[in-house]
């Protein structure tokens, strides 16, 4: 499949990726992930191996649409964290009452 990926068009096929994936350690991941085989990619991680190319030269909308296209699951932002508690609200909420933030 042919796909643009910061203004340079690229031949990806998901045996490629595969491959390209393959002895590449995952970084921990704290945004869009990519699943690849059986391990769990940054989306931006992914693309700077493909690529070959910065981090700073794609976004991860691109690599995104790449590897959806592909056949890839691709997984987004989890839930956003929870408000931090107060003192005042974390007592409440050990001594088993409803905390409203």
């Amino acid at each position: 499949m042919r796909c643009v990926i910061a203004r340079f068009p690229f031949d990806l096929t998901k045996a490629g990726v595969l491959e390209s994936m393959k002895g590449v350690k995952p970084e921990t991941v704290v945004c869009e992930s990519v699943i690849i085989g059986r391990r769990v990619y940054p989306v931006m991680q992914v693309g700077q191996v493909i690529t070959r190319q910065d981090r700073r030269d794609f976004s991860a909308g691109e690599v995104i649409r790449a590897m959806a296209q592909l056949g890839f699951t691709v997984r987004g932002l989890s839930e956003p964290p929870a408000p931090a508690l107060s003192p005042l609200q974390q007592a409440s909420a050990m001594l088993g009452s409803r905390v409203s933030v």
